[in-house]
């Protein structure tokens, strides 16, 4: 009896731990996705973000998104990004097969709007089985922001529709220590003028292995924008590097 009770007192107690620890995780996740956005847009600028855990894992997928740009239904521009994850065996602790939960920000688009719109999903999913593994994961997806302006110049006003987007890139992985380091190295411009549509489809590189868009579960896999006749198009996009465990 005394054994049988100490084996349901340790297995709760690993549960608890487990539980606090992906708690935890989500907080880190959506910091992680904060922080993004604030490297993304100065070149040079180097955070690294710090987490503890015993169960649990960040890794870095890639490519895991791709995203073509149409003006007036001509496609213009693709770009591939990779995404992070943080990985939990179901062993450890889970929530459920095809679980899902939105944690930032509510709206599930991968198109957000507004200065304080973020430019990453953060999510958690659980899906068994997987190639990679079975795994209750809580994911950070880059995503795009949308600006539009209306400037008037020598009665001329022209509508303007600016779009950022990181994309994250693999860095060194010497997994040293259980932290994330994210570096911005360069900022670039698309511009398109007398644009009367816009549209951005979303694809998945890696969907025959599991990551696709039942995985990612945007709200839609296309957005269409719009836009009065001859607008102008700014599509900013930042490369940051992705490094796990580098700083100690």
């Amino acid at each position: 009896m005394l054994l049988v009770t100490t084996s349901f007192a340790n297995n709760y107690l690993q549960q608890r731990i487990a539980e606090n620890e992906f708690d935890a995780a989500k907080q880190f996740m959506q910091t992680t996705g904060l922080q993004l956005d604030d490297v993304s847009w100065t070149i040079g600028r180097t955070q690294t973000i710090r987490y503890a855990s015993t169960f649990g894992q960040v890794n870095f997928e890639a490519p895991t998104l791709n995203y073509t740009i149409f003006v007036n239904n001509a496609p213009i521009r693709s770009f591939t990004t990779g995404a992070l994850f943080f990985n939990m065996p179901t062993n450890k602790y889970n929530l459920g097969n095809n679980y899902y939960q939105r944690v930032f920000p509510a709206n599930s688009s991968f198109l957000q709007t507004g200065t304080s719109a973020p430019v990453s999903s953060v999510f958690v999913i659980e899906v068994v089985p997987m190639n990679d593994g079975n795994y209750i994961r809580i994911i950070v997806a880059p995503s795009i922001r949308m600006l539009n302006s209306t400037i008037t110049m020598s009665n001329t006003t022209r509508n303007y529709y600016n779009f950022y987007l990181p994309l994250l890139q693999p860095g060194n992985h010497p997994r040293l220590s259980q932290s994330i380091t994210l570096q911005g190295t360069t900022v670039s411009a698309l511009t398109n003028g007398d644009v009367d549509r816009i549209k951005i489809r979303v694809d998945y590189p890696k969907s025959s292995q599991g990551f696709d868009e039942q995985f990612f579960r945007f709200e839609s896999q296309e957005e269409e924008i719009q836009v009065p006749a001859g607008s102008i198009l700014e599509f900013y996009t930042s490369e940051v590097i992705v490094s796990l465990g580098l700083q100690g």
